[in-house]
C-alpha cells in the first residue's frame, strides 16, 4: 500500500488558515456533491460539532465539507465561516428554506503552544475554505497542525512539534486518504521499537489533562453506505493505535470523520484495511 503526500482523490480540495505566530490554525476540507459521512470518537476529551448527525441511525447522510482546527472548542466557530462560503457557492442539503451546508468539525488544544487569547474564528475559517485547493498542501506546522504537538506523556521535556500530516493506500482504482493533526498526549511510534509501551514514561505528568487530541478526516473515492463509512472511521483509529502509545487515553480527544465521494465500487473491507494503512503512515509520517 504505496504512500503519497499529495491528494490525488477526484474532487477534494482541501484549504488552511495559519497564524504562525500564535501557533494555531484550521483545515478545511470540501467534497463533492453527494459525499456520503460518519465518523467516530475514542478519545475522553473531544471538542466536536455536528458530529451527531454522522451516527448512522441519523436520517442525514451527504456531508460538503469537514473542518479540523486548532483553538479546543473556542474553534469550533471556525466552521460558520466554511458554511457562509459553502452556501455561497450553493452547496448543501436543500429545505424549503433553502441549503444547509453540513460541515462536521473537529478540534485540538492548542492554546498553550502559542497564544491563548488567538483562536480560529469565522472568518479564518471561511479564508481557509475561499482557498481550498485540490493541490494544496497537506503536511506540516499548517492549518490546524500549526500548534500540535506530541509526546506530553513523559513530561514537559518530552514536548516536541508534530503537526499536519497526510498519506494515501491505494489498492487498483481504490484511494484511501488521511489527514491527520496530530496533537498526541503519547508518542509517535515509527514501527521499529523493540519495546513497545509506556513503562519507562514518567507518571503521567503533563502541563494539563485535556490539552491533546489527535483528529482526522479518512476520505475515499469508493461508494459506501453510511454504516460502511462508520466501519471506515473506525479502521482509522486501529490505525492511530498502531502509530501512537498510548493511543485514545482521558486526557485525548482522538476523532475521525470519514467521507465516501462514491466514485468506484469497493468492498468495504478493503477500504477500511487501506484506511488503517494511510493512518498509520500520515501519523508516522510526523515522527
Amino acid at each position: 500500500m504505496p504512500a503519497t503526500s499529495v491528494v490525488t482523490i477526484p474532487g477534494i480540495r482541501v484549504g488552511h488558515y495559519t497564524d504562525e505566530a500564535a501557533r494555531t490554525g484550521c483545515t478545511v476540507v470540501t467534497f463533492p456533491d453527494g459525499t456520503v459521512g460518519s465518523g467516530e470518537v475514542r478519545g475522553g476529551a473531544p471538542a466536536s460539532r455536528e458530529f451527531d448527525l454522522l451516527s448512522p441511525e441519523r436520517s442525514v447522510e451527504e456531508i460538503h465539507g469537514a473542518v479540523l482546527t486548532g483553538g479546543s472548542a473556542f474553534g469550533l466557530a471556525s466552521a460558520d465561516g466554511v458554511m457562509r462560503r459553502l452556501e455561497e457557492e450553493g452547496r448543501g442539503i436543500a429545505t424549503v428554506a433553502g441549503r444547509v451546508p453540513i460541515v462536521p468539525t473537529l478540534g485540538l488544544f492548542d492554546l498553550m503552544v502559542g497564544d491563548p487569547t488567538v483562536r480560529p474564528t469565522a472568518e479564518n475559517g471561511y479564508a481557509a475554505a475561499a482557498s481550498a485547493a485540490h493541490d494544496a498542501e497537506v503536511n506540516g506546522l499548517i492549518g490546524a497542525g500549526t500548534g500540535a504537538t506530541v509526546g506530553k506523556a513523559r513530561g514537559i521535556d518530552g514536548i516536541r512539534d508534530a503537526g499536519l500530516a497526510y498519506a494515501e493506500a491505494r489498492s487498483g482504482a481504490v484511494i484511501v486518504g488521511a489527514l491527520c493533526a496530530v496533537n498526541a498526549f503519547g508518542d509517535i511510534l515509527t514501527g521499529t521499537e523493540t519495546d513497545a509501551g509506556f513503562g519507562d514514561y514518567e507518571p503521567f505528568s503533563t502541563p494539563g489533562d485535556r490539552e491533546n487530541t489527535t483528529i482526522g478526516v479518512v476520505i475515499t473515492n469508493a461508494r459506501l453506505t453510511k454504516v460502511e463509512c462508520l466501519i471506515v472511521a473506525q479502521g482509522a483509529h486501529d490505525g492511530l493505535s498502531r502509530a501512537i502509545d498510548p493511543p485514545h487515553t482521558r486526557y485525548d480527544g482522538d476523532a475521525f470523520i470519514s467521507a465516501a465521494t462514491g466514485q468506484v465500487e469497493a468492498k468495504v473491507d478493503l477500504v477500511r484495511a487501506l484506511a488503517i494503512g494511510a493512518v498509520t503512515e500520515a501519523i508516522r509520517s510526523r515522527a
